[in-house]
């Protein structure tokens, strides 16, 4: 039987050309954790390897903030993104 899914965040901004997306954190997420993007028109699993706040890169990010997350495909907008159960 599959773990329990936890939504971590919200996308509220994607920017193609450099394939990252804007996350607003509904709980912490770490450089390493594997995650799910969600959404209409969107199915994507995948690992986090890369955040920035504020075009710093950084190892975890806590609940309430907006980070900058690379993705391997294109997102949209209120895509949600769960941690995957390990």
């Amino acid at each position: 039987m599959e773990g329990r899914i936890e939504e971590v965040g919200r996308i509220t901004h994607f920017y193609p050309k450099i394939g990252v997306a804007v996350v607003e954190l509904k709980a912490s997420l770490k450089v390493g954790e594997e995650i799910l993007i969600r959404g209409a028109h969107t199915s994507i699993d995948q690992r986090v390897d890369e955040m920035q706040i504020e075009h710093k890169l950084v190892q975890s990010a806590n609940t309430g903030q907006s980070v900058g997350l690379k993705v391997k495909d294109r997102v949209r907008e209120n895509d949600l993104i769960f941690r995957k159960p390990a």
